[in-house]
């Protein structure tokens, strides 16, 4: 027997059919909202290709693009995505935009690493993107680094990924686009629901639009991330153990 294969249209209806019961809009209510019959709004849900004019109608009312109404599966964003870009957030919902980094600098101008201790990694998962925050961090430089990139040194949690051990201190690099890191990379994956992780990664973005993180203590198994849910990306340059006060 064959797999159906989804259209466009088809995913057009289920996240149609998706973003209308998040509403908790009936059918009825909907089609009133957009003046369109609701026989009409039935056909659009099971499928039937709507005039662009109804998608860009949907696209404004729900506030999410018509790229990503078409393309792509948007009841695996999430819900803290949605509620970002309802609020007219820039959101990435395939792992490839470019990413901006918030950085500090010494007075000559020489970027800083600065250093997230374990304590400090909650806060990090949220305030990533808060200037005020990232220059309240401990800094410092290592000259032996290549000057083209953007570092980050973080304490590791735990005994997941041996020979680095708990409490040593990974500076990585940072990663802006996520479809160039190749299987088996180590990284540190910074998400919104388990902070900082320290992993190797395989790359599932095209495909399932997420990365699969796992350890180098096979003690520990394997699991997805899904790209929603991650925030930054930095990629393993070295580590070291030393005190930070």
């Amino acid at each position: 027997m064959s797999k159906k294969v989804n259209t466009n249209n088809d995913r057009f209806g289920l996240n149609l059919v998706f973003l209308r019961k998040r509403k908790g809009l009936s059918q009825t209510k909907l089609a009133q909202e957009l003046e369109l019959k609701r026989t009409s709004l039935i056909g659009y849900e099971k499928g039937v290709q709507p005039p662009f004019s109804v998608i860009l109608s949907l696209s404004d009312f729900f506030k999410i693009s018509v790229d990503a109404l078409l393309r792509y599966d948007v009841s695996v964003i999430g819900e803290f995505e949605l509620s970002r870009i309802e609020k007219g957030f820039d959101v990435d919902i395939t792992g490839s935009k470019l990413r901006l980094l918030v950085k500090t600098a010494d007075k000559e101008g020489n970027e800083n690493i600065e250093l997230v201790k374990q304590q400090a990694q909650a806060g990090y998962a949220l305030g990533y993107e808060n200037p005020e925050f990232i220059e309240s961090l401990p800094k410092f430089q290592l000259p032996f680094l290549e000057k083209e990139k953007s570092y980050r040194c973080f304490q590791i949690k735990g005994d997941s990924m041996p020979p680095v051990a708990d409490g040593a201190w990974v500076t990585a690099s940072f990663v802006d686009n996520w479809k160039t890191l190749k299987n088996g990379t180590p990284c540190i994956v910074v998400t919104k629901d388990d902070g900082v992780v320290f992993k190797l990664i395989y790359n599932n973005i095209v495909a399932e639009k997420s990365l699969l993180l796992v350890s180098t203590n096979r003690i520990y198994e394997p699991y997805k991330v899904s790209i929603n849910s991650i925030v930054e990306i930095w990629r393993f340059e070295t580590f070291n153990s030393f005190e930070v006060g």
